[in-house]
């Protein structure tokens, strides 16, 4: 079967786009009482070209909880994180915010702890993660901390 030749896409304006929530494209599991966590800007969808998907997604933790997210990459998952980051289970960041890059190879389970308002740049070179769990988990004092 001959391949679908791709033609280039540019976006010359991202604020252009707007944020679609997470229950419009997952449902109820994005939605903390009431309140949308999860968002992102589709930049480019190929999948059905036999290519990836590209997007930008943001998490908005309502204030004092952690969004924990884990899943397995159905396909290679590029994450570059743009602002915001990961957290331990006190929101102390694990790894420079706002500069920072992620590689889950295919059949790779994985999982994120964000704390605050997190942007990043993700790249599937084929399907979107087979999400397994999304839990809302109030911050814990790090230890030393009184409550």
């Amino acid at each position: 079967m001959p391949a679908i030749p791709m033609s280039p896409i540019h976006l010359d304006d991202l604020d252009r786009i707007e944020w679609q929530p997470g229950s419009a494209y997952r449902g109820q599991d994005m939605v903390y009482q009431g309140q949308e966590v999860f968002f992102r800007k589709v930049l480019c969808d190929r999948r059905k070209e036999g290519g990836g998907f590209a997007v930008l997604t943001k998490v908005c933790p309502p204030p004092g909880k952690v969004v924990k997210t884990v899943a397995v990459a159905r396909s290679e998952e590029h994450i570059f994180r743009l602002r915001g980051g990961r957290v331990n289970k006190s929101g102390k960041a694990t790894q420079s915010h706002g500069n920072a890059y992620t590689l889950n190879p295919t059949g790779h389970p994985h999982s994120s702890m964000i704390a605050s308002e997190t942007i990043s740049l993700v790249i599937y070179s084929g399907e979107t993660d087979d999400v397994k769990s999304i839990e809302f988990a109030d911050l814990e004092p790090a230890v030393g901390e009184v409550a």
